[in-house]
């Protein structure tokens, strides 16, 4: 059950100077957004009365904590490439030199490994003239990577840096590292503030109810799934099968199922299926061969974490973030079907598109591209105001403070049981 103090904002002291800044509406200490919507989740805080759960409001403070004159900015990119990174190393920049008159930001190269001095990665200087135009640019400008170090080496050098406000911009592992960091801070008693800004094209943060990038990752999939249509309807028995990311949360194949409603199956982590049916759930072989004989085409998505179950139980690696690597559901799925059909005598005609890294190092588009800008400017107002082991996320149609170690609780999923998946489901035919 939550509480108000699990959303509460750690801040590194009073906000004694007043901000440069004279055009905008500031945000008052005391205001929040409720975690609730329904007023069924919100009246038991209220007949007890006790405070309901909120989250901080972000946006610009009226006073600030820190002096933007001896003020030094580091900014990171860590984890996998995602659409908008470099929209958000940008508009981090500019809103720290335009709005706070911060002059001396530091770019970290290749994540937290540019923070270990082992590395001999040097620092690059961000100026709005640096970052002008990498937008137009996908992936990171700054590089990225993967891998854990040790966190008071990375401290150490932040104090040799002389480095008071860091921005993390990255998913949750890179996000848990960031609160690490903050925890090593606290207890040096050192005045930097750390901001994690959420990236994860698979929308999987929790208490976030969107990240950049996913749907640019969304426009960008259905752009490759109307080519693959056309593929199968192009041909007898022709099957598209197509393979997004996904890792433990089926988003993207989902949305992309919903923009792209040709696609005919929508294979995900979170809901089992099996090839025959003999372990009591959805049975994928016979449902395609009825299809084929019925419409003679047929699209298949697949998140990468799906089916899982279908391969044998053995000892699963990891990678340098210490997440599980999955089996290729993908090349299962061509094998297995080519094999079927082939069993039962039935002409098929297959292509496999694994979209996998493709659309993940787009740059980002449209409303995605706004929404980058604006989550680096409230990161940006929240570091000022000397708020630290804090992610800017988003929550009812309001920017917002989440502590980090809340927000990474726990991964968001695909809830079975809502109106997203009863579309989808809709939709399909499995």
């Amino acid at each position: 059950m939550l509480n108000k103090k699990d959303f509460d904002i750690t801040s590194l002291g009073a906000c004694t100077i007043p901000s440069p800044i004279s055009d905008m509406t500031f945000v008052g200490e005391n205001e929040s957004v409720s975690y609730y919507n329904d007023p069924a989740d919100i009246t038991p805080f209220i007949r007890n009365n006790e405070p309901v759960p909120a989250f901080e409001k972000a946006g610009p403070r009226k006073m600030i904590y820190h002096n933007p004159a001896w003020c030094r900015a580091a900014i990171l990119t860590a984890g996998g490439l995602c659409p908008g990174l470099n929209e958000v190393i940008k508009f981090l920049t500019i809103s720290l030199t335009r709005d706070y008159g911060v002059n001396d930001i530091l770019g970290i190269r290749y994540g937290y490994r540019g923070l270990n001095p082992a590395s001999s990665l040097s620092p690059v200087r961000l100026t709005p003239d640096v970052v002008d135009d990498i937008h137009d640019k996908g992936g990171s400008i700054l590089g990225s990577s993967r891998g854990s170090e040790d966190v008071p080496t990375l401290v150490d050098s932040l104090k040799q840096l002389g480095v008071n406000l860091l921005f993390c911009i990255g998913g949750d592992g890179t996000s848990r590292c960031a609160h690490e960091i903050a925890l090593e801070v606290n207890k040096r008693n050192m005045p930097i503030s750390v901001v994690a800004i959420p990236k994860t094209i698979d929308n999987d943060i929790c208490f976030i109810d969107k990240t950049f990038g996913f749907s640019t990752a969304v426009r960008t999939a259905g752009e490759f799934v109307s080519g693959a249509h056309n593929e199968a309807q192009g041909a007898y028995n022709g099957l598209a099968l197509i393979k997004v990311m996904g890792r433990d949360s089926g988003f993207i194949a989902a949305y992309t199922t919903l923009a792209n409603p040709y696609i005919n199956y929508c294979l995900i982590p979170e809901e089992p299926f099996s090839l025959d049916g003999r372990d009591g759930t959805k049975a994928l072989l016979p449902n395609l061969v009825e299809r084929m004989n019925k419409k003679h085409h047929a699209v298949i998505i697949v998140a990468e974490g799906a089916g899982q179950n279908l391969f044998a139980s053995a000892e699963r690696q990891k990678d340098a973030s210490g997440n599980i690597l999955h089996k290729d559901i993908g090349v299962l799925l061509k094998d297995e079907i080519k094999a079927h059909f082939k069993k039962q005598n039935i002409e098929l005609n297959l292509k496999y598109f694994d979209l996998g890294y493709t659309i993940r190092s787009v740059r980002a588009e449209g409303e995605d591209a706004v929404f980058c800008a604006m989550l680096a400017q409230n990161a940006a107002h929240a570091a000022m105001a000397g708020k630290t082991d804090v992610m800017v996320g988003h929550w009812s149609g309001e920017f917002t403070h989440v502590p980090i170690a809340l927000a990474t609780r726990e991964r968001k999923k695909v809830d079975l049981h809502t109106p997203l998946w009863n579309c989808v489901e809709s939709l399909t035919c499995f």
